[in-house]
């Protein structure tokens, strides 16, 4: 992206989407980043940072917002456990979607990348290493996250079909510095592992799962933008790991041995029911729910080599990404004290 371009951001205030702005910034580029009322702007203060009030429920808001862009990232999504309205992860996974990509088709946008998710292809089998050919190997889903964004996607691929210029990435489970929410719930994993307040191992930590750096994730995305084929679906991961050599990873990097206790399946399941329970009945946001749960105990191992040969994307090795994602906690905490 040699030349500054307008880009319109959604999910600009979100852990990725703050990072994914101020990198285009620094590339020299404009954008009008999407923020409601109530969303937390920290870090998004460039002078080439315009901030936009809409919400992706609100297709006018949207076209208005775009108007002098030419390009659109689509990261916005409902990403939760669990909601207590019923209608909230369709209604912000695919109605949503809907809404940007006919803002965007209304407007003139060059070109759209839209952020999907790994979960959308499955869990894989023992052993084996998926990639985008790969077919789900079970026609269940775990969560309603993923049964809405893997709608979201058929959505996206059927614009795509008819001549909308989309191109659609699927991250993996994204980690590093930034904004500690939700959204970043591995750096809190590694955070909280530190200080020895979640030594859970759930069935051992022998599942695996692929983790990425948000600073590769964040240009992987800026890679799409300008090397990706319309319609098509790259992955953006890095390493394939078990939680319990995630963790041995997080004990060589601080130089410390942390207590670990095995949680088993049955035990997890129990958990997540009662803690969903809790929020149904008294609205406490719950810790887990039984689907996370079951998709922990999935394996969820792929390849970015698609990523990788078509767009030039880069992994950051495992252990240097929570080095340097651990370095950043430590700074954090001395702040706070």
């Amino acid at each position: 992206m040699a030349n500054p371009k307008t880009i319109f951001v959604t999910g600009a205030t979100g852990f990725i989407g703050t990072k994914l702005v101020n990198e285009l910034v620094r590339q020299g580029h404009t954008v009008h980043a999407l923020s409601r009322g109530t969303s937390n702007t920290d870090g998004l203060s460039h002078e080439r940072i315009k901030l936009v009030r809409g919400d992706i429920l609100d297709r006018e808001s949207l076209k208005k917002e775009m108007d002098g862009c030419s390009q659109v990232f689509h990261l916005a999504a409902y990403a939760k456990n669990w909601s207590p309205v019923k209608t909230a992860f369709f209604q912000q996974n695919v109605e949503g979607m809907k809404n940007v990509f006919e803002a965007a088709k209304e407007s003139g946008i060059e070109r759209v990348v839209f952020t999907s998710t790994i979960v959308t292809f499955g869990p894989t089998a023992p052993n084996v290493i998926g990639n985008e050919k790969m077919a789900r190997i079970t026609e269940r889903y775990y969560t309603e996250y993923e049964e809405t964004k893997a709608l979201a996607e058929k959505e996206a691929l059927m614009y795509a079909a008819q001549g909308f210029p989309v191109v659609i990435v699927n991250p993996t489970r994204v980690y590093g510095s930034g904004k500690l929410t939700e959204g970043n719930s591995v750096s809190l994993m590694i955070d909280m592992y530190d200080k020895g307040k979640v030594p859970v191992l759930l069935n051992n930590g022998k599942d695996i799962g692929n983790y990425v750096f948000v600073d590769d994730l964040v240009r992987g995305h800026i890679l799409a933008m300008e090397k990706g084929t319309i319609g098509e679906r790259y992955i953006l991961g890095g390493e394939n790991s078990s939680l319990k050599h995630f963790f041995e990873l997080v004990d060589a990097v601080s130089g410390k041995k942390h207590f670990q206790m095995n949680l088993p399946p049955r035990i997890g399941m129990l958990y997540g029911g009662f803690e969903k329970m809790k929020a149904e009945w008294l609205g406490i946001y719950p810790q887990i729910t039984p689907g996370w749960v079951e998709t922990f105990l999935q394996d969820w191992a792929y390849s970015c080599a698609k990523a990788e040969k078509e767009l030039g994307y880069t992994i950051t090795p495992l252990k240097e990404g929570i080095r340097i994602t651990y370095e950043w906690l430590l700074q954090q905490r001395r702040k706070r004290t």
